[in-house]
C-alpha cells in the first residue's frame, strides 16, 4: 500500500533518448521520428507534462544534438510550457549510465519517474498509478505479460509472487527465458535509495553495460519493497528500433483514437483507414468515412460529415456542413450548413461563413465567404471578401498577386460573377452587381449593373491549320 508521501513527494522525470537507432537507416535520430505527426519523444514528454513534474531532463547522446535543437529548452503543451533540462551521455554505457548522468541535477527529496524517448505511448493513467505505488521506502515497476518476451528482461518472482530481480534475455537461463512476464523499463523509485544504487553498478554481463534493472535485486537487499504494476496493454510499453515497429505502433496510436472519438459517439465508417493526430473534438452524430486525416486541433459540429481522403489540419468545422470526398482544409474556419467539395481546397485564414457552396476543384485562400454564397467550379478565391447571396461561375479567378504584392479583391452582396471571368485586384464590385462572362474586370465595378469587357470577335478567313513538313 502507498504511503501518502510519495504522493508529495515532488516528481523528476528522467527521459534516456541517447540511443543512436541504427536500425532506422535514417539521418533523423530514433527519438525525433515521426509518429501522427510528432517526434516519438514529444509524445513522452507531453505525457509527462501531464504528470505536472517538479523537473524533466532528457538525457541526450553524443552527436545527438538534433534532439536538443529540436525542443530546446522548453515545450508547449497547450496553454503551459514544460520547462526541459539536458543531460549529456557521451558515451552509450548502458541504462543505468544514463539516468546517472541526470542524477546531479536531481534532489534527494524527489522521486524519479524513469521514461524512454522511444516509448510513446504510454498513458499519464498508467504513470500516475506507478507513481502511487512508489515511497521513500518503495520502488515500483511497469511490467507487461507477453506472449513471446524474446528480447525482454523477465521479472523474476519468489514463491510468494513477489519480485525479487530482472534478468536480461542474454543473461537469462532457459528456465527464466520461459517466463512471460517482461520488464518495460519504466520505473519510480525515491531518489536517494537510487543514487546509492547507481553508484553501485557493475558492468560484468553479456553487454558490458550498466543495467538500470540491477537496482532491483539491490532494493531487494536492502528490504526496500519492489511493486509491480502489470501494464494495462501492450501497446503502453512497446519501443521503437526499427521502421517496422514504428508502423506498427502507428497502427495501435489510429485505433486508440479512434475507439476514444466512437466512444463519443462518432461513426467512423472503417476504423483502421483513419489518422487523428493532435486534440480532436467532436459534437454528436459526426460521421468520418474512409482515408479521413485529422490534423488538430480540429473541431467538428454536431452532424457533420466528412467524405473520404479528405484531409483536415487546424480547423473548426460548424455543424450540418458536409464535406465531399478528396477535400483538403488548413488553417481555415468553417460555418454550419456549408457544402464543401468534392475536390475543393481550402487554404489557410479562410472564413466561410453558414450555408456557404464550394464545389469541385475550387480553391480558396485568406479569404471571408458570406452566408449563403457559392463558388461551385473551378475557380480561385484569394485574399478576398466575399459578401452573401454572391455567385461566382465557373471558372473565375481572383488576380491578387502582381508579382510582388498581393491585393483584396471586394465583392458585394448579392453580386453576380460570370464564368471564365478575371478580377484584377484591387477591385471593388459592387452590391447586386452582375459581371459578364469572360469579362477581365480591372476597375470597380457598380452596384446592380452588368459590367463586362470582351474584344471583338474576328474570324481570319485565311487562316489555315499547320501542316507536318513531308
Amino acid at each position: 500500500m502507498s504511503g501518502t508521501k510519495a504522493q508529495q513527494a515532488p516528481l523528476a522525470v528522467i527521459v534516456l533518448a541517447a540511443g543512436q537507432g541504427k536500425r532506422m537507416h535514417s539521418d533523423l535520430p530514433k527519438v525525433l521520428q515521426p509518429l501522427a505527426g510528432k517526434p516519438l519523444l514529444t509524445h513522452v514528454l507531453e505525457c509527462a507534462a501531464a504528470l505536472q513534474p517538479a523537473a524533466t531532463h532528457i538525457v541526450y547522446g553524443h552527436g545527438g544534438e538534433r534532439v536538443r535543437a529540436a525542443l530546446g529548452h522548453a515545450l508547449s503543451v497547450g496553454d503551459a510550457s514544460l520547462p526541459l533540462n539536458w543531460a549529456l551521455q557521451a558515451q552509450q554505457l548502458g541504462t543505468g549510465h544514463a539516468v546517472a548522468q541526470a542524477m546531479p541535477h536531481v534532489s534527494d527529496e524527489q522521486m524519479v519517474l524513469v521514461l524512454y524517448g522511444d516509448v510513446p505511448l504510454v498513458r499519464r493513467e498508467t504513470l500516475q498509478q506507478l507513481i502511487e505505488l512508489a515511497g521513500p521506502k518503495a520502488v515500483a515497476l511497469l511490467t507487461v505479460q507477453l506472449t513471446d518476451a524474446t528480447g525482454y528482461g523477465r521479472i523474476v518472482r519468489n514463491r510468494q509472487g513477489e519480485v525479487q530481480r530482472i534478468v536480461e534475455h542474454k543473461d537469462a537461463t532457459a528456465t527464466q527465458r520461459r517466463i512471460n512476464e517482461g520488464n518495460s523499463g519504466i520505473l519510480a523509485a525515491p531518489a536517494k535509495l537510487l543514487r546509492r544504487w547507481l553508484a553501485k553498478l557493475k558492468s560484468d554481463n553479456a553487454q558490458g553495460e550498466y543495467y538500470l534493472t540491477d537496482i532491483i535485486a539491490m532494493a531487494v537487499k536492502d528490504k526496500v519493497k519492489v511493486r509491480p504494476l502489470i501494464a494495462p496493454t501492450l501497446a503502453e510499453v512497446l519501443g521503437v528500433n526499427d521502421k517496422r515497429q514504428l508502423a506498427e505502433l502507428e497502427a495501435h496510436y489510429r485505433r486508440q483514437r479512434a475507439d476514444e472519438l466512437m466512444a463519443a459517439g462518432v461513426t467512423i465508417i472503417d476504423p483502421s483507414r483513419i489518422d487523428l493526430r493532435g486534440v480532436i473534438t467532436t459534437g454528436r452524430d459526426v460521421q468520418l468515412d474512409v482515408n479521413v486525416v485529422l490534423e488538430g486541433p480540429v473541431h467538428l459540429g454536431d452532424g457533420v460529415k466528412v467524405g473520404a481522403n479528405c484531409v483536415i489540419s487546424a480547423a473548426r468545422i460548424g455543424m450540418g456542413t458536409v464535406i465531399r470526398p478528396n477535400c483538403v482544409i488548413e488553417n481555415a474556419e468553417i460555418g454550419a450548413s456549408c457544402q464543401i467539395g468534392p475536390f475543393a481546397r481550402v487554404r489557410p485564414d479562410t472564413e466561410l461563413a453558414d450555408d456557404v457552396h464550394l464545389g469541385n476543384f475550387v480553391e480558396i485562400k485568406k479569404s471571408r465567404i458570406g452566408r449563403g454564397s457559392k463558388v461551385n467550379h473551378l475557380s480561385y478565391v484569394g485574399d478576398s471578401i466575399v459578401g452573401s447571396q454572391v455567385n461566382v461561375g465557373a471558372g473565375t479567378i481572383t488576380c491578387n498577386y502582381d508579382g510582388v504584392n498581393k491585393s483584396q479583391t471586394q465583392i458585394g452582396d448579392g453580386a453576380f460573377i460570370g464564368s471564365g471571368s478575371m478580377l484584377v485586384a484591387p477591385v471593388k464590385i459592387g452590391a447586386g452587381a452582375v459581371i459578364g462572362a469572360g469579362s477581365t474586370i480591372t476597375r470597380d465595378a457598380p452596384d446592380d449593373r452588368l459590367t463586362l469587357e470582351r474584344s471583338q470577335q474576328r474570324t481570319i478567313e485565311q487562316w489555315r491549320r499547320p501542316t507536318k513538313k513531308t
